[in-house]
């Protein structure tokens, strides 16, 4: 049985890997359309900082967001400056963190995807005159189905088991920052090894059955042609 203490954490948990992954398409959408189209020499050393998550230990990671978010950091003082609280150990510092843990799982699928989509059809949409706007809802979106699925369920997956950004960021707060991972770790160190398994299959579970829901779909746009 699940203890109340759990249910907080794994309410917490969705609630991340949901708000997180919705925020990271609305923001690497036209980021990802970008870097698939753009000249700029640079751009290698973009595409290095957005995979940088992929090779840096999370506690890195978690470590330099507190002190930039929190009450010593530039950004945790400006925004007490003009009346705001810092974001270390908050629901919202959390979501920071997850995005930018996360981030190389949406970016690179909807990179991947806008770079095979288009072509042809996007000149023959231009030939129609049809606006970019146009264009991208018409022609990109519905090519880049799979790049999209792929990316929000990474995403989702990759954020119910984080913990080191977690823990650095967040805290082990109950109900607010206490997500299954570090709910897990808690009944580990307790010795509830029963408590801990409970938690920790339901995340197996959950995590296996979004990846072979991914596959299962991937297959299905491959088979009809999509």
């Amino acid at each position: 049985m699940l203890s109340p203490n759990d249910l907080q954490a794994l309410w917490v948990t969705f609630k991340l890997a949901l708000v997180s992954t919705a925020l990271l398409l609305v923001f690497c959408t036209p980021f990802a359309w970008w870097l698939a189209h753009t000249r700029w020499r640079g751009r290698v050393v973009i595409e290095a900082v957005i995979m940088l998550p992929l090779v840096l230990p999370p506690t890195v990671l978690g470590f330099y967001l507190l002190l930039l978010l929190g009450p010593n950091g530039w950004i945790g003082q400006t925004m007490e400056a003009v009346g705001f609280n810092h974001l270390a150990f908050t629901f919202s510092g959390l979501v920071i963190g997850s995005m930018l843990y996360s981030l190389p799982f949406v970016m690179q699928p909807l990179t991947a995807a806008f770079q095979a989509a288009g072509g042809r059809m996007l000149e023959v949409a231009a030939t129609l005159r049809a606006s970019p706007l146009e264009r991208f809802y018409s022609v990109v979106l519905p090519l880049s189905q799979r790049g999209f699925l792929t990316a929000i369920v990474l995403s989702f997956a990759h954020s119910l088991g984080e913990f080191g950004v977690i823990v650095m960021i967040g805290g082990n707060i109950p109900g607010s920052t206490q997500v299954a991972s570090i709910a897990i770790y808690n009944h580990v160190e307790a010795m509830d090894y029963a408590s801990a398994h409970t938690l920790a299959a339901i995340l197996v579970v959950l995590s296996f059955s979004l990846l072979l829901a991914v596959y299962a779909l991937n297959r299905k746009f491959k088979v009809v042609g999509i």
